[in-house]
Formats: structure tokens, sequence, C-alpha cells
């Protein structure tokens, strides 16, 4: 049989004007006596859930506040994963030896998971980074400009630096809720409307006197240069993560979230590169290519020598093993394909063009 909704105090057993020990104290006394690990009767559970959920309003000032000023109206909107996924149970039951916590009774009970700390989203960067870091590897600074919580009123938008006071008018939920009874075909009809307060503007709080800093808002403007570690080989397109330096959490306290950098080839002159190898051309004249020859070609080190074959024709491929970048989470490199144009000459001497005749 369910239990009876009744008035939150009540359900503790303590007075309204309870402050947070009495409550604490109250909620673990009736917790061990009514959670089904103990008590086998067939009411334990609903009586614990009962109890689980007018400790979760009671122990937080904002929902404490807005049951005050609005009954179960004033927290009606909240879900399981907003009343519990804060709470620390291991430290109220840690040494008891019984769940209290995620995982178990609570998912069962409540048909949900704990939530990990909340964080603020992730802040995606693109950078080019040239051949020779992704050959070598080391170093890269990457500057970036992304808002931050204001280190003045450590993101309260206050200039006490503390946390603002709870909206007069909405009593902290942001939200305005006006009730009205009509009379529809004989009978009367409740309305319910909800609209944005219009005192707080949504955000629950009330600031008397702004930051200077950041003008009640709670967060700045920041730059900043970091440096990130570019592996051997990076492939293009690869995220690196830069925990914390991401953007500010939609509250006080709430940690902000990564950076994630993704890094890509800067455009080389020399060579164009797919995956750990890499192309370049050369041209060579004609003669050099019925004949043959040996010329110098750049790779990431230094230049090296490569033969030319006879009768190497217009496209074709010479492969240097190993010249290319380094394999990405492997052991060994990529090759350096190297393309032979042939250079045709447009302006040639009289004697050029008589020994080209008689050559055809």
């Amino acid at each position: 049989m369910p239990y009876p909704a009744q008035d939150y105090y009540q359900v503790l057993g303590v007075s309204r004007d309870a402050d947070g020990e009495t409550i604490k104290q109250a909620y673990h006394k009736l917790a061990m006596k009514w959670h089904p690990d103990r008590n086998q009767s067939p009411e334990a559970e609903e009586r614990f859930k009962q109890v689980a959920k007018a400790y979760a309003i009671l122990k937080d000032p904002k929902k404490r506040a807005q049951y005050d000023a609005m009954g179960m109206e004033g927290v009606a909107h909240y879900t399981p994963e907003d009343l519990f996924g804060g709470l620390d149970f291991g430290d109220l039951f840690g040494d008891m030896g019984f769940d209290f916590g995620g995982g178990g009774i609570f998912d069962r009970m409540f048909g949900h998971r704990r939530a990990r700390p909340a964080h603020g989203k992730d802040l995606r960067v693109r950078i080019e980074v040239p051949l020779e870091l992704i050959d070598q590897g080391g170093k890269q600074k990457v500057r970036i400009s992304h808002p931050a919580s204001c280190p003045d009123c450590n993101g309260y938008g206050t200039r006490s630096g503390r946390p603002a006071s709870l909206c007069p008018d909405c009593h902290g939920s942001g939200r305005k809720i006006d009730v009205r009874q009509e009379q529809r075909h004989a009978q009367q009809v409740k309305i319910q409307q909800i609209t944005i307060c219009p005192v707080c503007h949504g955000r629950g709080t009330e600031i008397s006197e702004p930051c200077r800093a950041c003008g009640g808002y709670g967060q700045v403007e920041k730059e900043e240069t970091i440096k990130i570690t570019i592996p051997l080989g990076i492939e293009d397109g690869m995220l690196l993560r830069v925990p914390k330096r991401g953007l500010p959490g939609d509250a006080p306290g709430v940690p902000p979230g990564d950076l994630q950098v993704a890094v890509f080839t800067k455009q080389d002159g020399r060579f164009q590169r797919m995956g750990a190898d890499l192309w370049c051309s050369e041209a060579i004249h004609v003669a050099d290519a019925v004949l043959g020859t040996t010329i110098k070609v750049p790779t990431l080190g230094s230049r090296v020598k490569v033969n030319i074959p006879a009768g190497t024709q217009p496209d074709e491929v010479l492969r240097l093993r190993g010249k290319g970048l380094p394999r990405y989470g492997r052991s060994g490199r990529g090759d350096l394909n190297l393309r032979i144009q042939i250079r045709i000459p447009e302006n040639i001497s009289d004697e050029e063009r008589e020994l080209y005749k008689k050559l055809k």
C-alpha cells in the first residue's frame, strides 16, 4: 500500500525550523528503520522512498525554500536525478554494509542511475601543425579564447563572491506559476500557466550588488595559451583532450568541460600527405629520362640521392621505403613516393633542334 503523502517535515518527524544536522540525523534513523534489506514488512520500500524524498528536498536549501513557499507544487517538477544525483548516501551509511546509494536500491526504486558529477560543455578547436612536428613529435602552443568562471566572484555574479539570494518572487524556481479556476461545462477546471519569472528572468536568484568584473553574469572571457603534446605520426583529424580547459559549468562549483584539439597537417609546398606516406614530384630532362641519372630529392631530414633508371616514363613512381612519417601507434615508418615528371624544353637552340631531328 503506498505511503500517504504528507508534509515532508512530518515524514522526517522534525520541526519546520530544524537545521541541517537535525534533518540528517532524522533521515539516518528512519532510513535504517525502513531500509528493505533490514525491514521485510510489505510497506518498508514505500516508506523508505518517502523518507528519501523528504530528505532530498529538505537537505537542499533551494529545494527547501521552494517547498516552504509553494508546498508540493513547488518541487513537483524535480526528477529523481535532480533529487538524488548530488547526494552522497555513502557519507551517511558507508560503514553500515547496506546499499543506500547509486547502482542498487535507488536504481530499483526510482528507475535511474545516479549521474556522475556534472561538468561544463567541451570546447573544440582546430590547429594545423607542420610535418616536421608530426615526424618528430613535441610541444605545440594553442591559443584559445572562451568563457570562464569569473575569478572575482567565484562564478556567483555577486560582489561579495558568495551565493546570491533566492528570488523572492519565484522562490528560486525561475518560473511563475499562475493557477486559476474556470467554469467549463458545469465543471470547475483548474488552469495552470507557467512562465519565466519576470523578476530574475529565469535565473532563480536575485543579485542586489553585481560583481564589477563580470557585471553579475558570473563568467568572463578568458584568453590563454596552452602547450599540448603532439604524438609521433598523429593522423589528420585526431582529437587531443586537455582536461578542464573547456567551457565553464552552468553553476558555481561545477567543473569546466574539456578542451578537444583537432589536429590537422599544415599545407607543405614540398610534400602531400596520405596517412604515413608522403608524395612529391621531381622534373627531369628528357635525356635524363632516356639515359638515366642521379638526382637529390628532399625528405623530412636531409636531401638524399636517388638513381633514376634509364627509360623512366612520365608519372612513374619511385618508392623510397621508410622515408615517410612514423606510423601512429605502430612501429615503422611510411614511404616517400617520388613521382617523375618529364621536362619538355620550350625554347631550344638551332643545334639542339638539329640533334632532335637526327634522333627522330
